[in-house]
């Protein structure tokens, strides 16, 4: 059951329209309709707020910072992909905004803690 929009406190209006624009650009990356990452300020631009705002609103209504959110569902989406597909991990790293597999993968080892690579070859292992 959804929360009609009118009962929203503005906080949660903000919050809600920033998932979901983010959302939408996730999509828009996966299927290569773009290749520019958004960041935080393109986000409040869209939004008609300013960034620091933005980064307040969404820490409070979450408890996490907008990068924060960004970077864990591009990396969730990341895992989906080296577990489910063949791709490569530049291929990889092309689809969620990375131009080079090498800031692709310094990305991931500092969110995972290991490389694409060794990740995909780690859950083979334990299948």
């Amino acid at each position: 059951m959804s929360i009609p929009t009118k009962l929203l406190t503005r906080k949660d209006e903000i919050t809600a329209d920033f998932l979901k624009l983010f959302d939408n650009h996730v999509s828009d990356l996966l299927n290569l309709k773009t290749e520019k990452r958004f960041s935080t300020s393109d986000y409040a631009s869209m939004l008609f707020i300013h960034p620091r705002h933005l980064t307040n609103t969404i820490k409070l209504t979450t408890g996490k910072s907008p990068c924060n959110i960004m970077e864990e569902r591009l990396v969730d989406e990341a895992k989906k992909m080296i577990l489910e597909t063949d791709l490569s991990m530049a291929e990889i790293g092309q689809k969620i905004g990375y131009d080079e597999p090498t800031n692709f993968v310094k990305f991931f080892k500092g969110m995972e803690g290991i490389t694409p690579l060794q990740f995909r070859k780690l859950q083979l292992q334990l299948k």
